[in-house]
């Protein structure tokens, strides 16, 4: 088992709220949210075995918010509990990235289809900022942070579709595959290749096409998830 000790960095929980229009946040939220950043960045390493106990006192929280947390975790296919000794961190196969791409082109797609009906002109100026922001990572080959700005512009075309749920289900779908490490840099495609990908849904934005908007999505993440389970398998 683990010793985590101080290295994993998770500190202990502040006092938060979701904002103004959602529920404060419970300790079982917040400590949720802690160990899944902690699982997606590396702190909490896939295959390590951590004991409540342990993971609690990192989060200066008592065990069961810690235990509720590491359960939401589970049924997310994050962790996998053993029998009094604690949760394990999985790692995710070729299998589980071809799953997690089949259900962003279930939700994805769609949305982005409802999303070139609905948007509006502020928001197809924020999509074409978010883009501009991802081309002026190019020339620092900044992939974090080109990745971050990726990851902000599906949100911003989720957001345009007007589903909120839609919103959290996807980014849940998006930390299983940063909790692989998985990227497509390097392997058949650059940051300049994904870049054209998102410019080409920006552009059939402006066209005013749903159903070109819904194909270029289709097409970016058809690439991705082959790319990513080539390199998986």
């Amino acid at each position: 088992m683990s010793d985590t000790g101080d290295q994993l960095g998770l500190g202990a929980l502040q006092p938060g709220d979701r904002g103004a229009a959602a529920r404060p946040a419970t300790l079982t939220d917040r400590a949720t949210d802690a160990l899944r950043g902690a699982i997606v960045d590396g702190r909490l390493r896939a295959g390590e075995l951590y004991s409540v106990a342990q993971l609690a006192e990192q989060l200066g929280v008592s065990r069961t918010p810690a235990r509720e947390a590491l359960l939401l975790l589970e049924r997310q296919g994050m962790v996998r509990f053993e029998r009094n000794r604690g949760a394990r961190v999985l790692e995710s196969s070729a299998r589980d990235l071809d799953e997690v791409f089949a259900l962003r082109l279930l939700l994805e797609v769609p949305a982005a289809r409802v999303a070139a009906e609905r948007i509006d002109a502020a928001g197809l100026v924020a999509v074409a900022a978010e883009l501009e922001a991802m081309g002026a990572q190019l020339d620092r080959a900044d992939e974090a942070a080109f990745m971050a700005r990726d990851r902000r512009f599906h949100e911003l075309l989720l957001e345009a579709a007007g589903n909120r749920r839609l919103v959290a289900i996807v980014a849940d779908l998006r930390d299983h595959v940063r909790l692989r490490g998985a990227s497509t840099v390097g392997r058949g495609r650059d940051l300049r290749a994904i870049y054209d990908e998102h410019a080409a849904i920006v552009e059939a934005l402006r066209s005013g096409d749903p159903d070109a908007v819904a194909e270029a999505m289709r097409a970016h993440l058809e690439q991705t998830r082959k790319l990513l389970v080539e390199a998986a398998g």
